[in-house]
């Protein structure tokens, strides 16, 4: 609705004189009323054969005789047995009764058949600001706000006077259409009269104001309410919320409690929500507790919101011990685990932690279809993201094997979670199917499916599309753009990297994240061009990232550099790294180079930093069962036998012109002596070749690798994908490595250890 009619900001408006006496919907039989039923006109067992009653007779009946049987068809819900009781009501002529049809009204309007309630209320001779208002507040109710909008209006040509509680509901209707005008002029007509310091006229000017997204007038609102009650309080405890200001809404918890008022379920949920947005678990404990004083922690919505915030804050084991205790757990709590379990999986620090959380929500997802209870769309986008960071391609498709069942393949959010997943697990060709086949495309679709095609070293594609996104409209964002400049990188397409960037400022007006300067960097290491890369970096708004730095070594590692490698060591050792990675790159660089007193110097730093030792794990699944391997790894019982097979492995290779390398490894205080190692043994070659001797001849193998990948390895493996024919996908601690024929989808520059 546009605009407010004219005849609702006239002089002439009144409120209604008793208003006071009339709230909206409320029809509760007081106990002091005489009810006067005449006998044998009712059950006794609970009016349970009121159809046969009301056939006896139409003589005269008092109106109270159908509050109760009217109230007994609003507690079945029972849209039949009002149209009988309706019937009855005509009949007899009680439809001159005012508080009758005022109930018969609200009894339609609980039941959700509008049509029936306005044909009620048409019928009555006669219509008090109670009936108007009991009307409007069915249409707000049934999510129809812009006909009660109209009821308003024509209440005010009949020449009737609304009550604050008339008001009240418009102002409801005015927060449901999102319409700030409208309800600007239901506020000034309030001020005329004075009223906005009422409490449900506050709390409805409080909550259109926070959905219209201003939360300023919205606290003003709730500050001029004279007797604020405990939805005043959660009312602008929720609009600062709503409006991303959490820090405020927690004050004016505070002040609650200072004013003793008790909160409620939704006053806590609420709380909880903006304790979990600001992650703060000491603020989130007090609140929990706070729960437990005033005997809400058994509440449904409150145990959910307690979960995501311990999910939320890290504390996983405190999120599953109240997990297990929730008896009636809704699809909100599965789901809650599900997502937090995933979303762990992108805190980790490394892929080992990671698998473990995502093999948890396949776990807690496998319980959920136990239970019986149906997952909806975030349930399958959450344990589909499970499945692309773990790379579980077997779990992946049974899961896209139910969405197809429970008929979700349709949703843009499932659909963009397949092609994630499909692109993450190395299947491209059933990314794009899955692509094509949405009959609806958002941003995020056509970027994942770029970012897929760019993964997997299809630059041409990725460039095409994103050339068809623009044709059809699509604006892009700063992910797309990183999408399109690695797809760049991975091509060496200097020239087209360098306009699309100039695009994305000037056109789209993106200011550049690291995420895009990494890929240029990464474009110009690739091509040798590393003073390049090295101006590139000193122009840039940011300090550079521990990842720049380190792929730049890598670059001049490759290409033979190493001046510029030693100052790109020294900036990356100035941002004292955390990560072990990092210092086995720098060891490999300065002992190839036979600089042993950098290579001092770097442990020194090591053990200063308390920098632990590199854990590199790789694991692959086969039939649902998780086999994982370890450096070194002589604690599987079939070790020897896997070693021998390792070795024949190694020998063809040989013969096919690979030669080995060492690698650097970070030692334990006891081995210092030890400064490199033979990579014979690397977990993910041990993998590998668990794989081929377990999986058909004709199946990819899939490792996923705690680490980055060493040299070898990766020299290795390409070696290893001709002499067998297999398709072998390796996602490590960077990048996805797709190994066909001999050559990898990185392009053979992977920032190696």
């Amino acid at each position: 609705m546009a605009s407010f009619p004219s005849i609702a900001v006239t002089a002439t408006l009144k409120l209604h004189p008793q208003f006071r006496k009339y709230p909206p919907t409320s029809f509760t039989v007081e106990k002091s009323q005489s009810i006067s039923l005449q006998k044998g006109h009712l059950d006794p067992s609970g009016y349970l054969n009121f159809r046969e009653e009301l056939k006896e007779g139409t003589e005269e009946l008092e109106s109270s005789f159908y509050v109760p049987l009217l109230q007994e068809c609003l507690d079945k819900c029972s849209i039949s047995d009002t149209n009988i009781v309706h019937g009855h009501v005509m009949k007899t002529g009680t439809h001159e009764d005012v508080f009758v049809m005022t109930f018969l009204v609200n009894v339609y309007a609980k039941c959700k058949s509008m049509e029936d309630a306005r044909r009620a209320f048409d019928n009555m001779p006669r219509r008090n600001v109670v009936a108007w208002t009991t009307l409007m507040g069915g249409y707000v109710h049934n999510s129809q706000p812009k006909h009660a909008i109209h009821v308003f209006q024509e209440m005010l040509h009949a020449g009737s006077y609304p009550s604050i509680y008339t008001l009240a509901i418009a102002l409801n209707a005015c927060t449901s259409l999102q319409s700030f005008k409208l309800g600007d002029q239901f506020h000034a007509y309030i001020i005329k009269y004075h009223v906005d310091f009422d409490t449900s006229v506050g709390n409805a000017l409080c909550g259109l104001y926070s959905k219209c997204g201003r939360l300023e007038l919205a606290l003003k609102a709730f500050r001029r309410i004279k007797e604020k009650n405990v939805i005043s309080w959660t009312s602008a405890i929720s609009a600062c919320g709503d409006n991303g200001e959490a820090m405020t809404g927690l004050g004016i918890f505070l002040e609650m409690l200072f004013e003793y008022i008790q909160p409620n379920e939704f006053t806590f949920t609420s709380v909880l929500g903006q304790c979990c947005e600001i992650q703060s678990l000491e603020l989130g404990t007090q609140v929990h507790s706070l729960c437990t004083k005033f005997g809400h922690e058994s509440n449904l919505r409150i145990r959910n919101s307690l979960l995501y915030l311990y999910l939320k804050c890290g504390c996983i084991g405190e999120a599953q011990v109240l997990f297990n205790r929730m008896d009636d757990m809704s699809l909100v709590s599965w789901n809650a685990m599900i997502s937090g379990h995933a979303q762990m999986m992108e805190l980790t620090k490394d892929n080992l932690s990671a698998c473990r959380s995502g093999y948890e929500a396949l776990n807690i997802f496998s319980e959920l279809n136990r239970s019986g209870m149906k997952p909806d769309l975030f349930t399958f986008s959450s344990v589909l993201s499970a499945c692309s960071r773990m790379v579980a391609l077997e779990q992946g498709e049974q899961i896209h094997a139910q969405i197809i069942k429970t008929g979700f393949l349709s949703d843009v959010v499932v659909g963009t979670s397949l092609i994630n997943m499909y692109n993450k697990c190395g299947i491209i060709e059933r990314a794009t199917k899955a692509f094509l086949e949405m009959s609806t495309r958002t941003m995020i679709s056509w970027t994942s499916m770029i970012t897929g095609f760019a993964l997997h070293g299809k630059s041409q594609q990725a460039l095409h599309l994103f050339e068809d996104m623009r044709l059809v409209g699509v604006r892009p964002n700063q992910i797309t753009f990183v999408g399109v400049l690695s797809a760049c990188s991975c091509a060496g397409m200097v020239s087209e990297a360098l306009n699309y960037f100039e695009i994305m400022q000037k056109e789209y007006k993106i200011k550049p994240v690291m995420d895009h300067y990494a890929c240029l960097v990464d474009m110009f290491v690739r091509l040798g061009r590393l003073e390049e890369a090295l101006n590139l970096i000193k122009k840039m708004h940011y300090e550079p990232s521990e990842f720049i730095w380190s792929n730049l070594i890598a670059g001049c590692r490759s290409h033979g550099n190493l001046e510029l490698g030693y100052y790109a060591a020294e900036q990356l050792l100035s941002l004292k790294p955390k990560d072990s990675e990092t210092y086995v790159l720098l060891l490999n660089m300065y002992h190839s180079a036979g600089r042993f007193e950098d290579v001092s110097r770097v442990r020194k730093i090591m053990k200063e930093e308390k920098i632990g030792k590199l854990k590199d794990w790789s694991w692959i699944s086969i039939k649902d069962k998780v086999y994982s391997f370890q450096t070194n790894d002589k604690a599987y019982p079939q070790s020897s036998l896997l070693c021998k097979s390792l070795e024949d492995l190694l020998a063809k290779a040989k013969n096919l012109g690979y030669e080995m390398l060492e690698c650097m490894e970070i030692s334990d205080e006891e081995e210092e002596e030890k400064t490199s190692s033979p990579t014979i043994y690397h977990s993910e070659k041990l993998a590998i070749t668990f794989a081929l001797e377990n999986l058909p001849n004709s199946s990819p193998i899939r490792v996923v690798k705690s680490t980055l990948m060493c040299t070898d390895c990766h020299n290795f493996i390409k070696y290893v994908s001709t002499l067998t024919g297999r398709e072998i996908i390796v996602k490590d601690s960077k990048r996805l490595h797709k190994f066909v024929h001999g050559q990898c989808s990185c392009g053979n520059f992977g920032g190696f250890l």
